[in-house]
């Protein structure tokens, strides 16, 4: 893949305006997650990154540490990347990365939540690779399956389920209220009007 030279004015400052949207403290919680989570999956442990944008996304870059975390979110044995092992090829970065998103899509992440893989290969939105990630550790501490390791307060509570099921007698008492949508027909009468044909009485 070739290397993209810099980018000038319109492209320059919609890069700009991306690169503005990383959150440095956000980085922060998500490295100390990600070495907590990645810490006990049975491997040696994961390598602490360079501080800042270029070198998370560097230590990111070729997939295997996204790779060890998806799994590390998952029972042994069920691990939904079975082969990860670090390579210098572009198209073996890439492949793992992709592996990482479509894993993290059958998690339970949206697909509109997760970034694109050159999002994080080229480091184009480094912002919306952060926003996967913490959405990823949000649904691992909502879902209280005991995989999840480290400070559940690290990350946004997803908001929970909350399914009312009415008798069908209520449902039926439902159906005989006038919604205030509608208007209403409280305090109106017919005192005063004339008749239709009769002349309007002017007093």
């Amino acid at each position: 893949m070739a290397n993209r030279g810099p980018s000038y004015g319109l492209s320059r400052e919609v890069q700009q305006k991306i690169d503005r949207q990383y959150d440095p403290e956000l980085e922060q919680v998500l490295v100390r997650w990600i070495l907590a989570q990645c810490g006990g999956d049975g491997g040696s442990a994961v390598a602490q990154p360079a501080p800042g944008r270029d070198g998370f996304q560097q230590w990111l870059k070729d997939g295997t540490v996204l790779c060890r975390l998806i799994n590390s979110l998952h029972p042994r044995g069920q691990a939904p990347v079975a082969k990860i092992q670090a390579s210098a090829m572009a198209f073996k970065q890439m492949e793992q990365i992709s592996q990482f998103l479509q894993a993290a899509e059958r998690y339970g992440i949206a697909a509109t939540d997760i970034f694109q893989t050159v999002d994080l290969w080229e480091g184009k939105n480094m912002a919306c690779v952060q926003r996967t990630l913490m959405n990823l550790g949000s649904l691992a501490v909502a879902k209280g399956d005991g995989l999840f390791v480290g400070d559940p307060n690290w990350f946004p509570k997803k908001s929970q389920e909350n399914r009312r099921v009415f008798s069908e007698d209520k449902l039926k008492e439902g159906q005989n209220v006038i919604g205030l949508q509608m208007g209403t027909n409280r305090g109106a009468s017919q005192a005063g009007m004339t008749g239709y044909g009769m002349p309007r009485q002017i007093l």
